[in-house]
This record gives structure tokens, C-alpha cells and sequence, in this order.
């Protein structure tokens, strides 16, 4: 008697648990950043008619899955700002120096995102810290994923994702009558397991 009542006590609570919560257990999925399918930009108003976009070729990364726990997910992405490209010398010049990136002393710019947290199975946002110019910041990303990554096991996972930072807030003050404030981040990533 006592057997059949844990069954059926095990078989209300399986009933009763929310979707998603049995596969926590899961193992976490890992993969890494293939650089050569991803890229991330940074366009920023340009005398308030145009814009100008900068390119960060060269990154490299990680990526922390957890099926049906996305909230303990780990995203460490981190750019080479020496590799930085702009679409004029004058402009590269610029954000390679002192008043911008100043790559000679901060080579490098890094995100690390300690959560997701989905809308749907393919949209959601990933919180997390962004580091620039020897500041780092708490920032949102918005990501949508091409399929539902906690079902992707042993495949590449492609995303693409959107954040928008104000550049002052990293000490990059100059120019402000002629290059807007507010920063729009593109990322476009691919990562396969590791």
C-alpha cells in the first residue's frame, strides 16, 4: 500500500512541476565561438545625418548551456580591439587612440553574460557585464536564437543579438557635437560544441 502511494505521490508531482524543470538536471552544453562565422559592429550617429560603423574581426569565446535552466547559462565573449576596423583612416586613427578605444593600453573588450533569461524558445535577453576602455558595466543583450539552443545538443547554434550602450559611460567622451552618444552593438554569432 505504502508502494502504491509514492507512485501515485511521484505521479501528481510529475504531473504538477512546471515545463522544463525535470531536464535541470541536465547536462550543461558547451560550446565554443567559431570566429570565422561571427562578427560583431558598433554604429554610433555621425553629425546627426548619417552613421559610421566599426568592425571587430577578430574574437574568440565560450558559451555555457544549461537544458531547461538558461538562467545559470554563461556567455564569455572577448574582442580584439587592436584588429578594430572603421570605414575611413581618419575614423580608425580615432578609435584606436587615447580618446576611444585606446587600444594600446585596453587591447581587448569583453562581455560575460552570467544568464538568460527566454521569452520564447528562440528569443530572450542574456545580463551580464561588458568591459571597454578599462570600465566594466552591467549591460543588456538582446539575443534571438535561429532554433531553441537547450534542443540543439551536438549542433552549431546560431544567434544574433543587440545592445545599445552610451559610450560616455566607458570614458569616451570626445567629439560629442559631431559622434552621438548611445553606441548600437550588432553581434552575429555562430558556436559549435566543444
Amino acid at each position: 500500500m505504502l508502494r502504491l502511494f509514492r507512485l501515485i505521490a511521484l505521479s501528481l508531482l510529475a504531473l504538477t512541476m512546471p515545463a522544463g524543470v525535470g531536464a535541470q538536471s541536465g547536462a550543461p552544453l558547451n560550446y565554443r565561438l567559431d570566429a570565422s562565422a561571427s562578427n560583431v559592429s558598433a554604429r554610433v550617429p555621425f553629425f546627426g545625418l548619417s552613421s559610421k560603423t566599426a568592425r571587430f574581426p577578430r574574437m574568440q569565446g565560450a558559451v555555457t548551456i544549461v537544458p531547461g535552466a538558461p538562467e545559470r547559462a554563461v556567455i564569455d565573449v572577448t574582442f580584439d580591439a587592436t584588429a578594430l576596423e572603421a570605414p575611413d583612416e581618419t575614423t580608425l586613427n580615432r578609435l584606436r587612440g587615447e580618446r576611444f578605444f585606446w587600444v594600446e593600453r585596453y587591447p581587448t573588450i569583453r562581455f560575460v553574460g552570467r544568464s538568460i533569461n527566454l521569452t520564447s524558445p528562440t528569443r530572450g535577453t542574456v545580463t551580464g557585464e561588458l568591459t571597454a576602455r578599462g570600465v566594466t558595466r552591467n549591460e543588456t543583450l538582446s539575443v534571438t536564437f535561429e532554433s531553441d539552443p537547450s534542443r540543439s545538443t551536438g549542433r552549431p547554434v546560431s544567434f544574433t543579438g543587440e545592445m545599445e550602450i552610451d559610450r560616455r559611460q566607458y570614458g569616451m567622451r570626445s567629439y560629442q557635437l559631431i559622434v552621438g552618444n548611445k553606441v548600437d552593438i550588432q553581434l552575429r554569432a555562430r558556436m559549435v560544441p566543444r
